[in-house]
């Protein structure tokens, strides 16, 4: 196989830049970074008394799934803002979550995200999430605009009739 003058050319650029970028990669493996250089000088020269370095953060408490907003939901790993979204529905038409699996209903949450979420989101005793709502925000409206009863009429139901009451 013979090479012209201009392939040899680029073969030689090529290997020349391979062997640059070799060259640089092992220089900055050896060389401590700038930012390290001047805090090893300052500790060389006098030690100074610091506060001990904080412990590790106090862990936060978990989010509560009849609760959060979307904001705080999407704030979760794994929950982008539209499954937040999708979340935050699915409470809205169905009623206040009872446990934490029943997010696995959802489309978009299955075990896997379930098992991150671990720790992270909680439901609340009945009474405390269901029974009031956040701050700031209205009452909730009923899960199904069926069972809501009219003050002057009676509750409607949507149910089927029973095989006796065709």
């Amino acid at each position: 196989m013979v090479l012209t003058a201009a392939e040899r050319r680029g073969g030689v650029i090529v290997v020349l830049l391979l062997a640059l970028g070799a060259a640089h990669d092992l220089w900055r493996a050896a060389a401590p970074p700038a930012t390290e250089a001047p805090a090893r000088a300052a500790a060389d020269v006098a030690p100074a008394a610091s506060p001990p370095p904080p412990g590790p953060p106090a862990p936060e408490p978990p989010l509560d799934l009849n609760r959060a907003d979307a904001r705080a939901l999407d704030a979760l790993p794994g929950v982008g803002p539209v499954l937040a979204g999708r979340i935050v529905e699915q409470r809205r038409r169905y009623g206040p979550f009872r446990r934490v699996e029943d997010l696995l209903a959802e489309r978009g949450v299955g075990p896997r995200l379930l098992a991150r979420l671990a720790g992270r989101v909680a439901v609340a005793p009945a009474g405390i999430a269901h029974g009031d709502p956040p701050q700031g925000l209205p009452a909730a409206p009923p899960a199904c605009s069926l069972h809501a009863t009219a003050p002057d009429g009676p509750h409607i139901s949507h149910q089927a009739p029973g095989p006796g009451n065709r």
